[in-house]
């Protein structure tokens, strides 16, 4: 697996309005936008114990966690994404599911993971990656837990595979995992700030450490999960 550097930064709307100026200036939208934006909603998994959860709020240098995903409401094409993390580095493997296996997985019907798993695809972790949700969904109790949306402005900077995002309007499901259903009643998850994330290979260039530069703030360890679980 590859591992990434990653910055994120929790922010004000005066910052965003000042990055999103710079960043136009030096770097390209993500070609998948929508007038520059699009909508994410993230279907999260924990087990009983609620340890990605905790591991995220007690700084675990080594963990991991389970997410369903889609953009802008479309759900034909549906990712399934493992992200990890290490020593403040960060990975993610993927694979892509049908919207009929999304909602087997969120309705708890999963025997026909283990026959996925049999034949392992070589893009991006593949049907082995099914298999090991699976795996922990019957030996670990993963389950979903919460739906997790909110809005990203994404920018793209070919030198160091840089990748700068704005998320805001973070916005959760609470204790609903029918992330599918488009009736499905989000609320704001509490007071939750805009977030600046930074994301590059090998080096990040002068010119987009310049862009993102803003006085008075410091790299932190946001989860938008976790935030989304402040109810419970």
């Amino acid at each position: 697996m590859d591992y990434r550097h990653e910055w994120k930064h929790e922010i004000n709307g005066s910052d965003m309005i000042a990055l999103r100026q710079r960043l136009r200036a030096v770097a390209s939208p993500d070609a998948h936008t929508i007038n520059g934006r699009y909508q994410i909603r993230s279907l999260y998994f924990d087990d009983p114990a609620d340890t990605a959860l905790r591991e995220k709020i007690d700084g675990v240098s080594r963990r991991e966690k389970f997410r369903i995903r889609y953009y802008n409401y479309d759900t034909s094409v549906i990712h399934l994404e493992k992200k990890s993390k290490l020593a403040g580095l960060g990975c993610k493997q993927m694979t892509v599911l049908t919207d009929a296996q999304a909602q087997a997985i969120v309705d708890g019907d999963i025997d026909w993971m283990a026959e996925c798993g049999k034949s392992p695809s070589l893009h991006s972790g593949g049907d082995a990656l099914l298999l090991e949700l699976y795996a922990k969904m019957r030996g670990g109790g993963l389950k979903p837990k919460t739906i997790v949306d909110y809005t990203r402005e994404p920018f793209i900077y070919a030198p160091g595979n840089v990748r700068v995002t704005l998320d805001y309007n973070i916005r959760t499901g609470l204790g609903c995992t029918d992330f599918l259903n488009p009736d499905c009643v989000m609320i704001p998850a509490g007071d939750a700030p805009i977030i600046l994330e930074v994301k590059w290979d090998g080096f990040l260039p002068d010119i987009i450490r310049d862009a993102v530069r803003l006085t008075g703030r410091r790299a932190g360890a946001f989860s938008k999960y976790a935030q989304c679980r402040i109810y419970g």
